[in-house]
């Protein structure tokens, strides 16, 4: 059967309008949870990857709130913190639906490392908004006293923004082939994985965040995945977004979706990361790599719905 790499958007754990709490997150667990299953029932073998954007924003308020009391937690550990209770969540669920299922299979977490480069220009020209709003004025003191930097964020206030860079490695791709040797199924790479560097073989965390479509996509060509199914919040992925002109596509080229991008369908902050991951993956050697939401994952996977990107 198949190699499938699910990535599946930190957005989908903590949806819209929700506090995030833990019992939020495990309701939304479980429901992404029956299709993922069906794959694995028809003897495919799956890797899971997420997001954890809204979560580790959380993460980021709890630490600065509590500065006063305990020392501030960097960014990579506070990255390494929600990949793991969110792996947790996640691999709970999955083992306990597959227990009501009487589906005899291992649900493992890794805590996955991505090594960045350090000459990567994001360093330079950080754009990822994270963590609670400030006033101007706060954000301008913060930004003196810590020389970091803001943005203003959709008119609700400034947000820090930190280097999201785009990851050449994972650390732990050989642990992760091993249990799928075992027919283990694995969740990792969550939030991207933790923005390492590489001095003289030596790993160093550094304050950033990755983009988990990219970790996911390289992840996926590395283990020689045959699909990569890049999870969203439509069914399709759309030109002329939003007007009386849309129109889904059901697949298009690289060269397609790069004329798409330039024409600026798919802008920065919502579906342009999850194309230029699809290229990724395509320009790696992967075959098969599918963008559409979660429920519509098997008639995806029948080419029935869902955007294809081929070469």
């Amino acid at each position: 059967m198949n190699k499938i790499v699910l990535a599946i958007g930190g957005n989908a754990i903590i949806k819209e309008g929700q506090k995030g709490t833990i019992e939020e997150q495990q309701q939304n667990i479980n429901e992404s949870c029956e299709p993922v299953l069906k794959l694995v029932e028809q003897g495919n073998t799956v890797v899971i990857t997420h997001g954890n954007g809204p979560q580790v924003g959380n993460s980021l308020i709890k630490s600065q709130m509590a500065e006063s009391v305990i020392p501030n937690y960097p960014l990579d550990v506070l990255d390494a913190e929600t990949e793991g209770n969110l792996g947790y969540l996640i691999q709970q669920a999955f083992k306990n639906k597959m227990t009501e299922k009487n589906i005899n299979k291992t649900v493992a977490t890794v805590i996955t490392q991505s090594v960045v480069s350090q000459d990567d220009p994001a360093f330079e020209n950080p754009t990822k908004p994270i963590g609670p709003f400030f006033t101007k004025e706060e954000a301008d003191r913060i930004s003196a006293e810590e020389n970091v930097s803001f943005v203003e964020d959709s008119g609700r206030g400034y947000r820090r923004v930190v280097a999201s860079p785009k990851p050449t490695r994972i650390v732990e791709k050989e642990a992760i082939e091993a249990l799928l040797e075992k027919d283990i199924t694995v969740v990792t790479a969550g939030g991207g994985g933790i923005p390492v560097i590489e001095e003289n073989g030596m790993l160093k965390g550094v304050e950033a965040v990755i983009d988990k479509d990219f970790a996911s996509a390289l992840l996926a060509a590395d283990i020689n995945a045959d699909y990569l199914f890049i999870l969203t919040g439509v069914e399709q992925v759309a030109i002329h977004f939003g007007t009386p002109q849309q129109q889904n596509l059901l697949e298009m080229t690289i060269d397609e979706a790069l004329r798409y991008m330039d024409e600026g369908h798919f802008p920065k902050g919502s579906m342009g990361p999850k194309i230029e991951a699809a290229i990724l993956f395509l320009k790696k050697g992967g075959k098969n790599v599918v963008i559409t939401s979660i429920d519509k994952l098997q008639e995806a996977l029948e080419g029935k719905t869902g955007t294809r990107v081929t070469l």
